[in-house]
């Protein structure tokens, strides 16, 4: 599905980013990892604030050509009510959300667009879709990053790039495991399906696929 593509892939250390890398890796694609800091650091692995723009570019600049970009850093917390909400809270959902996905995309959007062809995933929520309470902080962030890849599809989809989002329900990660410990994992979303999804979004299958918002839930 992804023969001879080369994906850079972002939060690459994360639960769910190492399971999206080796899922690509095994549909066929060489992955290039960046994150903030790796535990097992390998050849293919970039450590980089993907909130500074020249850091990221020298790395990108480095690493030469790629197909794809598949934006998995984020960050999820609960919150208080609105209108006590800390702005250090608000700011940390916007930075790890928003600005980290508008960095990447400064960087890396020109040079899909140079070469004619390359896809970009992004990584919504669902729960998103309308806010929630307590969560307005995070709500709002992805409700930027869901704006942000419909806006983008529609600039660049006659250029050759595709550009689409998945909106995941709760991620069967050992975190939420973690913090939610009397919820059914079972009726999580599976890193693995998502990683399936966002692989296929970034394959030539999904050729005629621009600005979808594809909700992918599990049994929750």
């Amino acid at each position: 599905m992804l023969e001879n593509r080369r994906i850079v892939i972002t939060g690459a250390a994360g639960g769910l980013g190492r399971t999206v890398c080796e899922v690509a890796e095994s549909l066929g694609a060489a992955t290039v990892r960046l994150d903030i800091a790796f535990k097992e650091p390998g050849d293919n692995c970039h450590e980089v604030d993907l909130t500074d723009r020249a850091a990221l570019a020298a790395v990108l600049e480095a690493v030469g050509d790629y197909d794809g970009v598949f934006n998995i850093a984020g960050g999820f917390a609960m919150g208080s009510d609105t209108w006590e909400s800390d702005d250090e809270d608000w700011d940390r959902m916007f930075n790890l959300n928003v600005n980290t996905l508008r960095t990447v995309l400064k960087v890396t959007v020109p040079h899909l667009l140079a070469r004619g062809r390359g896809s970009i995933v992004n990584v919504g929520a669902y729960g998103a879709r309308e806010g929630q309470a307590a969560m307005s902080a995070y709500c709002a962030s992805k409700s930027v990053v869901m704006r942000l890849t419909e806006s983008l599809a529609n600039e660049v989809r006659e250029r050759g790039v595709n550009v689409n989002a998945v909106l995941p329900t709760v991620i069967d990660t050992p975190l939420n495991r973690r913090d939610m410990p009397d919820v059914d994992p079972a009726q999580w979303v599976a890193p693995a399906d998502l990683a399936n999804v966002i692989c296929f979004l970034a394959s030539e299958s999904a050729r005629a696929v621009h600005g979808a918002l594809v909700p992918v839930r599990g049994l929750s």
